[in-house]
């Protein structure tokens, strides 16, 4: 079955029987090697609607274990090891490739959906259209050249653009190639 076909299957029955799915309990975990939980805690209550809106409400029928590294990197294969001991069923990753790495690490099993810069860079997935294994998510890093060319359309008459970048960020190498890459095909100059 093709991956489609496979997302229209699950789409039709999610209309038909969203009751079925809702009744069975889930347990759910968020890990990121952030220090102020307080920052993503904030963003929560958008993605519990979004939850609702499938059948999942937390307290419910889901259970969502938190976990913080407070910036504190050694801690993250710890905290993965622990989620995998109480048996969740998805681990969402924040924070960059770090905790992903951490995550991908203790497990081959449970679902990782991360946000890092480079996935495919550091050996996250295959490739972006067709990970493999266990793990899904997005990438800010290839994002950079459609910024670019956003950019210069929103501002045609722009000549000069310029890229703020962490030097330390590991991907801030691979960003400023995409976007001078980007900034040469659109006749841009690009400062960094």
């Amino acid at each position: 079955m093709k991956r489609r076909e496979l997302l229209l299957l699950a789409g039709r029955w999610r209309r038909r029987a969203p009751s079925t799915r809702s009744k069975r309990r889930c347990r759910w975990s968020v890990s990121s090697a952030a220090a102020r939980p307080a920052r993503l805690r904030r963003l929560w209550p958008r993605s519990n609607r979004g939850l609702s809106e499938t059948g999942y409400v937390e307290g419910q029928n889901v259970t969502i274990e938190y976990r913080w590294a407070e910036d504190r990197y050694d801690r993250l294969p710890g905290l993965a090891s622990d989620l995998i001991a109480r048996k969740v069923d998805v681990i969402a990753v924040f924070g960059g490739t770090p905790p992903a790495l951490a995550a991908k690490a203790a497990t081959s099993t449970i679902p990782i959906v991360f946000s890092s810069g480079d996935p495919v860079g550091f050996g996250l997935v295959a490739s972006l259209a067709r990970p493999g294994g266990n793990l899904t998510g997005v990438s800010s890093y290839e994002l950079t050249p459609k910024r670019v060319e956003m950019l210069s359309e929103l501002v045609p008459g722009a000549t000069v653009v310029a890229l703020l970048v962490n030097p330390s960020n590991a991907i801030a190498e691979p960003m400023i190639r995409n976007a001078q890459e980007a900034a040469r095909a659109k006749g841009l100059q690009l400062q960094i």
